[in-house]
């Protein structure tokens, strides 16, 4: 580090914490594991310790959009679940262990000629399994029953009326149940054996069992079902055996004894951007092999303004390990020069960032593994081979970015969480406030918010307007009940007055959602008077700005980033 960063960081040092005056939320989860692991684990030793056992189910993903969905709802209940093919090898499947099975909805029809089916070793093994909606009519087809067109499809609320109460699945469950219903084909002849469990007046089959298999025409997993929540529990608990022991400080414990034994005596540099996936990936890898980890934070001219300098105050504060800083500047933008399409700024990012990497490897001797923060949502929403049955959305740069001649085994012990379920680790690791409840950053940074060409004079347009966002979200004391809050610097120029004089000037949109997992968000009610401050503060305090927008998006439809 260069002496005049060095200053940059002791003059800006004493600002900090004022404006990163966050809370740490509640997490009941993490005092059931800080109970959990201190039973199991009084000092966590060095050597290596056996993996704690977990709970299971295996979701197969037949394409619905509320696939990661039901896995959120399944985790809620502390069970471990992971979202496979319908396609995926029965070693893969047998390795999780798992203890039911559960059928995504899905946009195809049973009777289509490629449809995908249920594995035959589901069917095979005498596990429970759940069926939600195609997972019904799949069920149906595949035991020996009829599905048919629907003369009169259902989309929307409608009422269910559960005919068997005995039934595990509907236990402590009212008689009649406000449910979500997709679907234009029904099962219009059960399999052999099976029962009806619940009818609604247009679906004579809207729930159907037999023994431990269970068929359920609505959608359980969205919040239109509200005993949904409690349907799901019923699966896991009263059919499946589960107790809910997937808690985050046996992660803990699981994830320390898998980093040792991949690990061994190797030497380990981890991709440190200051959020809080590559903050808990450094400080588990951290725990488990100490000084054979390396941490490199990379600047590659796509930060927020004094994000390199908070970081690296906050790292030093905190993070006891080695800590190399690259500014990488230069290297990024000559790379992404000319270059508009989206796609192809996160594959030139990530490629970029490994290529520092390895140059920062060579320099510090021979390095055998590459550790960074990829969650399940950058799984899922990139369409990796393990979760193909899913669209793809966009590719994050940790996911699709990385080139295929990449010289590190990869360590990624967050790759199966979400983010609230990594702010749980954070906070059983010990981390501080500032750390763990930071507002999600893209990997890509503000290339992805600059839309267009990235341009030094177009960055620093969006900092200085990104600046007054959290600012004013800070002071007016939202900053925690938001997942994400920030400036997008659009292509669009517009007609302004100024001065008494015509401006044609950039427009700037503001974007601010609510969400629990970035998987869904909600855009934020802000108050009007919120907006307005932020608004006629980044028209008079930012240069080249004339019009400010507020984005009133969901996602779905759009996405939380725009590009």
């Amino acid at each position: 580090m260069n002496d005049r960063t060095e200053e940059r960081f002791q003059e800006i040092s004493h600002r900090i914490s004022a404006s990163d005056d966050l809370e740490i939320s509640t997490y009941l989860q993490v005092a059931e594991a800080r109970k959990a692991l201190a039973e199991q684990e009084q000092e966590l030793p060095t050597a290596t310790k056996a993996p704690a056992a977990r709970e299971s189910v295996v979701i197969f993903d037949f394409g619905s959009q509320y696939s990661q969905l039901i896995a959120r709802r399944v985790r809620e209940w502390h069970v471990y679940c992971e979202l496979l093919p319908p396609d995926a090898p029965y070693e893969r499947v047998a390795a999780l262990q798992p203890r039911g099975f559960i059928l995504s909805g899905g946009p195809a029809s049973v009777y289509d000629a490629n449809a995908p089916k249920v594995p035959a070793y589901v069917l095979e093994s005498g596990l429970p399994v759940l069926g939600i909606c195609y997972g019904m009519q799949l069920l149906a087809d595949q035991l020996a029953g009829s599905v048919v067109p629907a003369t009169k499809r259902e989309y929307g609320h409608a009422t269910a009326y559960i005919n068997d109460t005995s039934s595990p699945i509907f236990s402590g469950l009212p008689f009649s149940l406000s449910v979500w219903m997709s679907h234009g084909d029904k099962v219009s002849e059960l399999p052999p054996g099976f029962e009806v469990l619940a009818y609604t007046d247009n679906s004579a089959i809207t729930a159907m069992g037999r023994g431990n298999i269970v068929g359920l025409q609505f959608h359980p997993e969205v919040a239109h079902t509200p005993e949904g929540k409690n349907i799901i529990r019923n699966f896991l608990y009263e059919m499946c055996g589960c107790e809910g022991s997937w808690l985050a400080g046996l992660f803990v414990v699981d994830s320390l004894s898998q980093i040792r034994e991949q690990v061994g005596n190797g030497k380990v540099i981890c991709a440190l951007s200051g959020g809080v996936d590559s903050t808990v990936t450094a400080t588990l890898v951290h725990k488990a092999i100490g000084d054979q980890l390396t941490c490199i934070f990379v600047n590659n001219g796509l930060l927020r303004r004094e994000e390199a300098e908070r970081n690296i105050n906050t790292f030093r504060r905190n993070l006891q390990m080695n800590l190399v800083y690259v500014d990488a500047t230069d290297r990024f933008l000559g790379r992404l020069a000319g270059v508009v399409d989206p796609e192809l700024k996160r594959r030139i990012i990530g490629e970029e960032f490994i290529r520092v990497f390895e140059a920062e490897a060579r320099k510090i001797g021979d390095i055998d593994f590459l550790a960074q923060g990829t969650l399940y949502p950058d799984v899922i929403e990139s369409a990796t081979p393990e979760t193909k049955a899913a669209a793809k959305i966009k590719t994050h740069h940790n996911v699709g970015g990385l080139p295929p001649n990449l010289k590190f085994s990869l360590i990624e012990p967050l790759r199966y969480l979400f983010k609230d379920e990594v702010r749980a680790v954070g906070l059983e690791l010990g981390l501080p406030d500032e750390m763990i409840n930071r507002q999600p950053f893209p990997g890509p940074g503000l290339a992805i918010r600059v839309i267009g060409e990235v341009t030094r004079e177009r960055l620093e347009t969006l900092r200085a307007a990104d600046w007054v966002v959290m600012n004013e979200i800070k002071k007016a004391g939202l900053y925690r009940e938001l997942w994400q809050s920030f400036a997008i610097l659009t292509p669009l120029r517009s007609v302004g007055v100024m001065g008494d004089g015509r401006t044609y000037a950039n427009v700037v949109a503001i974007r601010a959602v609510t969400s629990d997992d970035a998987m869904t968000a909600e855009w934020a009610r802000l108050p009007y008077d919120l907006l307005a401050r932020i608004s006629n503060r980044i028209v008079n305090e930012v240069p080249g700005v004339n019009r400010v927008v507020y984005d009133i998006s969901s996602k779905p439809p759009s996405t939380i980033e725009w590009e």
